[in-house]
């Protein structure tokens, strides 16, 4: 399969090193005169997570074959785009009059309905996933990061295509594990909202890091998050579809910061908080969901006290 990743951002990059290791040709496309700077390889220095908890350790300088111009008569069999959720519309833009006969697969964060954020572009073509990867380049232009094996896809309220199969089965036999989501729109905004909350707090305190490491800024994460369900209440997310996602921040506060504490022990999701270089992305998250709170009337009284962080 031939694969086109848009831009070189932490998922394009983790997810086109692992279909390239499976025996994929993979190209990454980047803004005009970006090329030149980048090089003809992504320094790597991760934790790959696929088969064993712990993580391998991976360091490396990747070839890469970057690319900064895309025909509408292209021959890619697979475009990935997982950009920052305030970008996508303009790559959406881009690709429009661009898809050939690609599969588009939209690995992305969403707090708009993802299906109106997509209307330009052919939705048979569609695929829904979600990456369960995450990090940041440091100031020397190394990845710092740790790939999963897990990976989300979904549809919404309908069996996967054949064009969906085919996507999800690449994945797979690049040694991903497909977790299903047949009520996507509400996965995605549950995700997003439980970041907002997780993300408030670290900017209040500093690091996200610090929120996951420390009970007393855990337990207030905890609370944010306490307080943003009924946002996705109030917009009609069917919260028992996404009890399992939801579950551990109803617990008591306290049990759900030593949960986040437990979480950090894992090295590979501790080298993800400690090396995420994107604060505008977090600011972006509180701000999108306070502004959506306010709207539906919903208080947040938690987020609104750190608003000064994020506004």
């Amino acid at each position: 399969m031939k694969v086109l990743i848009i831009g070189r951002g932490v998922v394009g990059s983790l997810y086109g090193w692992a279909l390239e290791r499976a025996g994929h040709t993979v190209e990454l496309l980047v803004r005009p005169g970006r090329a030149v700077d980048y090089g003809n390889s992504i320094a790597l220095d991760f934790y790959d997570a696929r088969s064993k908890l712990a993580g391998i350790a991976v360091k490396e300088d990747w070839p890469v074959t970057f690319r900064e111009d895309l025909q509408k008569d292209h021959d890619f069999d697979l475009i990935l785009v997982s950009v920052q959720h305030y970008s996508f519309a303009e790559t959406a833009d881009f690709l429009a009059d661009r898809v050939s006969d690609a599969s588009i697969l939209v690995s992305n964060n969403f707090w708009v309905d993802p299906q109106a954020a997509t209307l330009q572009l052919p939705a048979d073509r569609l695929v829904w996933g979600f990456p369960m990867a995450g990090g940041g380049f440091n100031d020397a232009g190394q990845l710092r990061a740790s790939l999963f094996k897990n990976i989300h896809f979904g549809t919404f309220s309908a069996d996967p295509t054949g064009r969906e199969l085919t996507v999800r089965a690449t994945f797979q036999d690049a040694g991903f594990k497909i977790l299903e989501h047949r009520d996507f729109r509400g996965w995605l905004w549950t995700h997003f909202a439980i970041s907002a909350g997780l993300h408030s707090q670290s900017l209040v305190a500093g690091s996200i890091l610090r929120v996951f490491q420390v009970l007393s800024e855990g337990r207030e994460a905890v609370l944010n998050i306490h307080e943003l369900i009924p946002v996705l209440q109030a917009r009609g997310v069917d919260l028992k579809a996404h009890r399992s996602e939801i579950g551990p921040f109803r617990l008591p506060a306290s049990l759900g910061a030593l949960i986040l504490r437990w979480t950090a022990f894992n090295r590979p999701v501790r080298a993800i908080l400690s090396s995420h270089a994107n604060p505008e992305e977090l600011r972006s998250y509180c701000r999108d969901v306070f502004a959506d709170a306010q709207r539906l009337g919903v208080p947040t009284p938690r987020l609104e006290a750190a608003k000064r962080f994020f506004a």
